[in-house]
């Protein structure tokens, strides 16, 4: 899949491909190891082809490809990981294979933790502090400063929050958390957790979609028989069931209707 802004995700897990392709797998591990070699060659191939269209298709449209800010990613939750795959090449140029790479404002890493991304936004949020501190000592009222922090600081920390927070480490939640807490000591009024916050869009999120028909993920909420209740997604893996729609369905049902 090739994603906008030079941004290349390439997922190589084997349950979803398998499952798009209908493939029976045996309980025999060195099948399966084949099958997944397989499976993953036919998407590999596919995905070269995208990319080297999308060349062609720029330099009919007097368009260039900048290859040397356009970034490979590779998300793999294999155990057994296969052979390395020789990097995509455009224009006769090595697309570079990273680990990390910052899209529309957050980090997105090949293990899909969130480390580096809370990082970034900490010590901006830190950083915008000093500023709501010199709004302090020139003796603003105390309505300026909570303006001040959901502008300038909490929109930093809770940006695309729906995408990424219910994935984070204890400690990375503590360590945007501290960020508030000064904020809080410095206003010295009361404000929202971030906790409160992600629920709070997550909500409104899923709100939007569910008024949307044409949405892509309207099929994901599901009104149960009853009509009070969605029906929960079925997930197997923490990683799943932490991510924004199944927490947006916990949500919806823990509302009162």
């Amino acid at each position: 899949m090739w994603v906008p802004r030079n941004l290349k995700l390439e997922t190589r897990s084997t349950a979803m491909p398998l499952m798009w392709m209908g493939v029976c797998v045996s309980p025999f591990s060195f099948l399966k190891s084949t099958m997944s070699s397989l499976v993953l060659l036919v998407l590999r191939s596919k995905l070269l082809a995208e990319v080297q269209h999308l060349a062609v298709w720029c330099a009919d449209n007097n368009l260039l490809l900048n290859t040397s800010k356009t970034k490979e990613l590779i998300v793999d939750f294999r155990k057994e990981k296969g052979e390395t795959h020789t990097p995509i090449h455009i224009n006769g140029m090595a697309v570079e294979r990273v680990s990390s790479f910052k899209f529309l404002g957050t980090h997105i890493s090949e293990t899909l933790t969130w480390t580096i991304n809370t990082s970034s936004l900490v010590k901006k949020a830190n950083q915008r502090l000093f500023f709501l501190r010199t709004l302090k000592k020139n003796h603003l009222s105390a309505d300026i400063l909570c303006n001040f922090y959901r502008c300038a600081i909490e929109s930093i920390l809770t940006n695309c929050i729906t995408a990424w927070y219910g994935n984070c480490t204890v400690a990375d939640r503590k360590s945007l958390q501290r960020v508030v807490k000064a904020a809080q000591h410095i206003t010295r009024t009361p404000l929202p957790t971030i906790e409160v916050v992600q629920k709070k869009r997550c909500l409104n999120r899923a709100r939007s979609i569910l008024r949307d028909l044409s949405h892509p993920a309207y099929r994901l909420f599901q009104l149960l028989p009853s009509g009070r209740r969605y029906r929960c997604l079925q997930t197997k893996t923490s990683r799943f069931r932490n991510s924004f729609f199944p927490t947006a369905v916990s949500l919806l049902n823990s509302v009162p209707r």
